[in-house]
């Protein structure tokens, strides 16, 4: 069954509220659940476009001056000192550091009008993650915990991972919040590490069989505890995550998908050895086993003073990495089942400042958009000469956002309940962004 949500209303701000709790699993302890509570139920979803997303995050904003919305007639204190290099769509020129993705531009469309009106980390972060504007300490849940909630698990694979973790500049961001910990992100931790293991994917060797089943009578001592507990999110719905995550512990499918190990090593280096490079390869064996939402965060793009030493090394790795997933997802045929969503927060001011930095500006920014049914080789919006405000097809957080739920078939409109029994929708506003798929 296909539905199809025609809705393109605008609705009101509701506020949410935010809680986090998290115990370990570790090796296999009773006592440590964090591996079950990021595990949710079974829940199938309908058939769509996208199978999967992979978000990568450029934390701290990117700036668009200095990468997709370069302004070369502009003076030199706005546009910077990099020049401008063809692509493979005619006409298009984006910065001489990413040569790489100037040959797949062919196969993305790029937006050069998000936008909004907030320039403070959390805030934005928060509003850009979930689609909602709430506190900077996350009102909304985020999107890849929604789509835990609408979707579930497929095998024993998590549906939603974040590699190597969630962003944070003072606290963690793109929580679940009152979904619970059930729709928490899998942190994968960093895959470029040396010996890479994700943990919680395998029992401790230290536990022998006899400290296993004393685990095992506490266990099943929660489980009694938790069918007499009725409406407590975390308890009641341990002996589930229990499961889930013995399933995961023990499942070659689990094992397989962040076994980086058996990629070969040209396809390492064709990434790059370093921890975005890594990341965004994981994040293509972790869709290819089944996750549904993965968050590659990217962080770094915050350059406040000193830009363009900033970029000199930032935008190399991300070009590489980049257009090695995207070459490597077509080439696979995952593409067209994949939707990949690159953006941050905000983009960057229009002047470099006194300290050769560039500050938050949420009135502009850019993103790219790939696979599952987007259109290639597109370019949507635009900004003024200084790139300093958007002067056609605007796209805000809430756009963003339900377009990424109808591409995996979910009514952005639908109404969940809070713990308290509350209604609250998913998007409170919002509306597809056609001009993707024309």
């Amino acid at each position: 069954m296909l539905d199809i949500s025609l809705s393109n209303i605008r609705r009101r701000f509701c506020n949410g509220m935010a809680r986090r709790d998290f115990v370990r699993i570790g090796a296999l302890s009773p006592l440590a659940l964090s591996l079950p509570q990021l595990l949710a139920a079974d829940a199938s979803g309908d058939p769509s476009q996208a199978k999967s997303v992979i978000l990568i995050y450029l934390g701290g904003g990117l700036s668009h001056h200095d990468s997709f919305d370069m302004k070369p007639e502009a003076v030199e204190q706005i546009r910077g000192k990099y020049g401008s290099i063809d692509t493979t769509v005619p006409g298009l020129r984006i910065c001489e550091l990413l040569p790489k993705t100037a040959q797949i531009m062919d196969k993305l469309t790029l937006v050069r009008s998000g936008t909004h009106e907030n320039d403070h980390h959390e805030t934005a972060s928060n509003w850009v993650l979930s689609g909602r504007f709430g506190t900077p300490f996350g009102d909304h849940p985020a999107i890849g915990a929604v789509v835990a909630h609408e979707t579930g698990f497929a095998g024993a694979v998590p549906p939603y991972v974040a590699v190597p973790k969630n962003p944070s500049f003072t606290w963690e961001l793109g929580k679940s919040v009152w979904l619970g910990g059930r729709c928490e992100s899998f942190k994968a931790g960093n895959p470029n590490d040396s010996g890479y293991k994700v943990r919680d994917l395998s029992a401790s060797a230290s536990v022998t069989s006899q400290t296993h089943e004393r685990r095992r009578s506490l266990l099943a001592a929660v489980d009694h505890l938790a069918d007499r507990v009725k409406g407590n999110d975390q308890i009641a719905t341990y002996d589930e995550f229990s499961r889930k995550a013995a399933e995961m512990v023990l499942s070659t499918q689990a094992q397989s998908a962040f076994a980086m190990d058996r990629e070969e090593a040209k396809t390492r280096d064709d990434y790059g050895r370093n921890e975005f490079g890594q990341s965004v390869l994981l994040a293509r064996r972790l869709v290819e086993n089944g996750v549904r939402f993965v968050t590659v965060n990217y962080g770094g793009w915050d350059h406040h003073g000193e830009i363009f030493k900033g970029l000199d090394k930032k935008l190399p790795e991300f070009d590489q990495g980049y257009s090695a997933l995207i070459r490597d997802l077509d080439d696979r045929g995952l593409l067209e089942e994949t939707l990949v969503l690159t953006m941050g927060e905000f983009g960057r001011t229009p002047k470099v400042n006194d300290k050769a930095g560039r500050d938050h500006w949420g009135r502009a920014g850019s993103m790219l958009w790939a696979g599952a049914g987007v259109a290639r080789g597109k370019v949507i919006g635009a900004t003024d000469k200084n790139g300093a405000f958007v002067t056609n097809r605007p796209v805000r957080p809430a756009d963003v956002a339900w377009t990424v739920y109808e591409s995996l078939g979910i009514d952005p409109a639908k109404e969940l309940l809070t713990p308290e029994g509350r209604p609250v929708t998913i998007l409170a506003e919002g509306a597809t962004v056609q001009e993707l798929y024309t």
